[in-house]
């Protein structure tokens, strides 16, 4: 059933269908598309745990067996707030979500009695049958991570299908990862047969390995855009918006099929410790804003962090670039992780200058 929302004072409405997880949003005639949804977040992005089993490299929140679990009773204070502002979705991470004590009582809760669709990502690790039962009756998505040797996301794709839930696979794509990332397109892997779609993530420099993996030091980043555009795949493809930037510049995708980041203008992420951010990767670099049980409302209007975000995305940086329209500049807390030409070249510039610098102090022995 199709849920229409107008909101007058902003001139738009959104169309969420929360069975299929269709989502639109539609200025009123004669209105610009909204820049940010001033009566709240349309989706709050949950780290409901930092309890992890796997303590990968590149986890950029720095997970493992040592994290802390959300309580559930923080969590319902979270969704009340989160349903009288009329929020549509919740995204719940981690860590690795379904290994929170209570997972199958949030998602329930969420849903039935929140009636706010969560959606969830996980590393495979602890899909019990009542999970994925729950998961088939009240979510919107679910998402697998892939890891190589990736047995594990493919024993968990296969779990959810037998379910009937076509899961995401999250793909994080990196100087490194990249290379697989060809091959699936060229020669796809058989698990893939059974995904909805494979999500690429554009890698961003926090966490444990947070050096030397920037997608935009690749000699295959074009070909990877060109295929993306051409290959005949079994699956469909996405990305995040912190790809917008090689989106609009390297593609003919139309851009109505993608937006610019999301952060502090549609969506608000909230930490295991009840932190508020506009964006998930702040967290390392800056306080946060501890959610209690009235003010999630206020700090999305009037929080600092998230009016700094707001204005970074409204900034005139890239005004003589045609795309500035489309991406708005691309991520405004990493420019390194920019794709477009402009960016990649002040990037490899820079990385150059560093390396000279490096050699020259290495020469006089003072490195």
């Amino acid at each position: 059933m199709l849920e229409v929302k107008h909101y007058p004072r902003e001139h738009y409405s959104t169309m969420f269908n929360p069975d299929t997880g269709f989502f639109a949003r539609v200025e009123d005639e004669g209105e610009a598309e909204p820049f940010w949804s001033e009566h709240g977040p349309e989706l709050l992005d949950i780290s409901i745990t930092n309890w992890c089993d796997r303590g990968c490299s590149v986890c950029y929140r720095d997970s493992n067996r040592t994290g802390r679990h959300m309580a559930t009773s923080d969590y319902e204070m979270i969704m009340a707030q989160a349903a009288e502002i009329g929020v549509l979705q919740v995204a719940l991470g981690g860590g690795n979500p379904n290994q929170h004590p209570e997972f199958c009582k949030i998602l329930e809760l969420t849903r039935l009695v929140y009636g706010i669709v969560p959606s969830y990502t996980t590393n495979g690790n602890g899909l019990s049958k009542a999970i994925v039962d729950v998961s088939a009756e009240v979510c919107g998505a679910v998402a697998v991570s892939a890891y190589p040797p990736f047995n594990q996301a493919a024993a968990a794709i296969e779990a959810l299908a037998l379910a009937g839930i076509r899961a995401n696979l999250h793909f994080v794509l990196n100087a490194d990862s990249v290379g697989t990332a060809l091959s699936w397109m060229k020669a796809p892997p058989s698990f893939l047969q059974k995904v909805n779609a494979v999500v690429f993530l554009n890698y961003k420099p926090v966490g444990r390995r947070a050096s030397g993996l920037l997608l935009a030091e690749s000699p295959a980043l074009k070909e990877f855009f060109v295929l993306v555009q051409d290959a005949q795949l079994p699956y469909k493809v996405g990305f995040d918006s912190c790809m917008v930037s090689a989106l609009a510049s390297l593609t003919t995708i139309n851009s109505s099929f993608y937006d610019a980041c999301e952060a502090g203008r549609f969506s608000m992420f909230i930490s295991e410790t009840l932190q508020m951010y506009p964006c998930s990767f702040m967290e390392p670099m800056s306080d946060g804003v501890p959610v209690n049980g009235k003010n999630l409302l206020d700090t999305w209007q009037n929080g600092p962090a998230f009016q700094k975000i707001r204005g970074e995305l409204q900034s005139a940086k890239c005004a003589n670039c045609r795309h500035a329209p489309t991406c708005k500049g691309g991520c405004p807390v990493f420019q390194e992780i920019n794709l477009c030409d402009g960016a990649r070249e002040r990037h490899l510039k820079k990385v150059a200058g560093l390396e000279m610098e490096i050699k020259s102090l290495q020469k006089c022995n003072l490195f």
